[in-house]
């Protein structure tokens, strides 16, 4: 549960933005959007290779 503390004179704008920023923090929406979807672990294991190689050639290019 989120408690997002109100100063007196603070406007609801102010309190739903800080409420908002909080929430994403926490990551409960990804969490929920991640959890919908299964998907197996030698994929997810082969995306993040792939995701590696790009940065890798990112980096070379740079140099």
């Amino acid at each position: 549960m989120l408690i997002v503390p109100i100063k007196d004179g603070e406007g609801v704008e102010k309190a739903l933005k800080k409420l908002k920023k909080k929430f994403e923090k926490t990551g409960t929406l990804r969490e929920l959007r991640k959890r919908q979807v299964f998907t197996k672990p030698s994929i997810v294991r082969r995306e993040g290779i792939k995701r590696a190689k790009y940065k890798q050639r990112l980096i070379e290019a740079e140099e």
